[in-house]
């Protein structure tokens, strides 16, 4: 890369990471005429294009909330578009990252008076992950306890605040609320957002088990207990436990149709089955309680029931 190139590139991307695109682009683009074959120059120039675009994109959305709505897909979209390059150059990643979630707080803090309990809970939801992704992980998880507050035991809340706790090196209290957030509502958690090795690893070994999409969010828990990494348990309440044994009999019955949705029902009862084991466990119920459950994992899924007792 030659020096004229090299100062122009750095140029760049301070401006990208102060959110600033648009300015970014006009460094780049004289840059060409002496350095064309660079990589690292053409791979941030598509960064700083659809970044571009993105915000021209937003800006003719006039709801706010719409708007809102609309960011974090954004960042999805540009992590499918540019996951397309054969060679990252990790520069331009970091500071458009930077840039683009510094923009978009700045979005989501217009909004936090929202006198709506769900959508408050959603903005400051999205807030934390703002102060994540810019590495605040104080601010994170401030914003996300505020919006568990607001309004109580959403998945998609306790799963980025179980991610908070283990980036900042916390990994009992991540287990824990990655376990609740995966047992309470696994299709609600966006797994683009989490980013601890904790979740991640697990995320990867569940692919490579072959599951995709929704049948690999509902994957994500058992292959978390198989594994030992949601290995740590806590008593349920009564009304839990009655809960528990209502939803079991519920998808077991479901699971009678030749019809059912086999790929999703079996994690979600396995999932149920290894809540109750861990119930019977802690209150020390009889062997007969907790064989008649192994059974019925055996029953399910052999390969499952043979990881689970090893």
């Amino acid at each position: 890369m030659e020096k004229k190139t090299e100062a122009g590139l750095k140029e760049a991307l301070t401006l990208m990471s102060l959110g600033n695109p648009a300015e970014a682009q006009k460094i780049i683009c004289p840059l060409f005429e002496n350095d064309l074959e660079s990589t690292e120059l053409m791979y941030t120039n598509k960064c700083c294009v659809f970044w571009s675009d993105s915000i021209e994109r937003l800006k003719r959305i006039e709801d706010s909330y719409e708007r809102s709505e609309n960011i974090l897909l954004e960042w999805k979209t540009f992590q499918s578009y540019i996951s397309r390059e054969d060679e990252p150059y990790e520069p331009a990643l970091t500071a458009v990252q930077q840039g683009f979630f510094a923009n978009a707080l700045e979005e989501f803090k217009k909004l936090l008076d929202e006198k709506d309990a769900l959508q408050k809970a959603e903005i400051y939801r999205k807030t934390g992950i703002c102060y994540k992704k810019l590495g605040d992980f104080e601010n994170a998880r401030a914003f996300l306890t505020e919006a568990n507050v607001t309004y109580p035991n959403l998945a998609s809340v306790i799963a980025e605040l179980a991610d908070c706790y283990s980036l900042c090196g916390e990994d009992k209290i991540g287990k824990v609320l990655f376990r609740e957030a995966f047992f309470t509502a696994p299709e609600d958690i966006d797994l683009d957002f989490l980013d601890s090795e904790l979740i991640k690893c697990l995320i990867e070994k569940t692919k490579s088990k072959g599951y995709t999409g929704k049948a690999l969010q509902y994957w994500i828990p058992v292959y978390g207990v198989l594994g030992g990494v949601f290995n740590i348990k806590r008593e349920l309440t009564s009304q839990e436990v009655a809960r528990l044994k209502k939803d079991i009999y519920a998808i077991d019955n479901e699971m009678k149709d030749p019809a059912c949705n086999s790929e999703i029902l079996t994690p979600r009862l396995l999932n149920c089955y290894f809540w109750l084991m861990d119930h019977y466990d802690l209150a020390r119920e009889t062997p007969a309680k907790i064989n008649e459950v192994l059974l019925r994992i055996k029953l399910l899924d052999s390969s499952v029931y043979e990881a689970y007792i090893k």
